[in-house]
């Protein structure tokens, strides 16, 4: 019997959500602060750019606290995310 995931599975395209740092619609809309951002870019004694392309990452930080509202989804402008939610 296999067992069924309590949350909800949050699927980030990295290939559309390239600025999340300049963009941050997802991480102002959810009630819940699920994500985070992580720095992918990082050079000594210089600033890296929120506009840079790849230079930070998109994560799901606290899986466990979505509440499932979509709010993300609706404000995603490049259609980077899905969420899905276990069979009952």
């Amino acid at each position: 019997m296999a067992t069924v995931p309590k949350y909800p599975t949050i699927e980030i395209d990295m290939s559309k959500c390239t600025t999340p740092f300049d963009c941050k619609a997802c991480l102002q809309a959810c009630p819940q602060a699920v994500f985070g951002v992580h720095a992918l870019k990082v050079e000594r004694g210089k600033e890296t750019s929120p506009k840079d392309p790849g230079a930070y990452m998109l994560f799901v930080r606290f899986r466990d606290k979505c509440s499932g509202c979509m709010d993300c989804i609706e404000v995603c402008s490049v259609d980077a995310l899905k969420v899905t939610f276990p069979e009952a």
